[in-house]
């Protein structure tokens, strides 16, 4: 799977998801970090790679249409994470991506399980 890290995920998850065997990239390594959300969502629809994202304005469908992108993941932990609970959410991830498609939808990735938006 091909991925791009926003700028609120740090090198670990990216080193973890290259581990894993995924291709990364990052906001950060790219010069994006101040960019909007709108830029960057589609950068990553220009360069057909799923955003992972800490940021929740990312599980707006309404605002970001999952079925125009190659996938949004957006990584809810509690209002005091550890670097535990990022890393289970990363790991959760990865998994889910070896069996199931985030291609075209929203994933709201939590501690051990995903909850995934399907459009009626």
């Amino acid at each position: 799977m091909n991925f791009k890290l926003d700028e609120n995920l740090g090198s670990r998850g990216k080193d973890f998801l290259i581990k894993a065997g995924h291709q990364v990239e990052t906001v950060h390594d790219e010069g994006l970090n101040t960019a909007s959300d709108v830029t960057i969502i589609n950068t990553c629809k220009s360069e057909v790679l799923c955003l992972v994202t800490l940021d929740v304005d990312f599980a707006n469908p309404l605002r970001f249409n999952p079925a125009d992108y190659r996938g949004i993941a957006v990584l809810r932990l509690p209002a005091k994470f550890t670097f535990s609970d990022l890393m289970i959410a990363i790991s959760t991830l990865a998994a889910a991506v070896e069996t199931e498609s985030i291609d075209g939808k929203l994933w709201i990735v939590e501690r051990g399980r995903i909850r995934i938006y399907r459009p009626e």
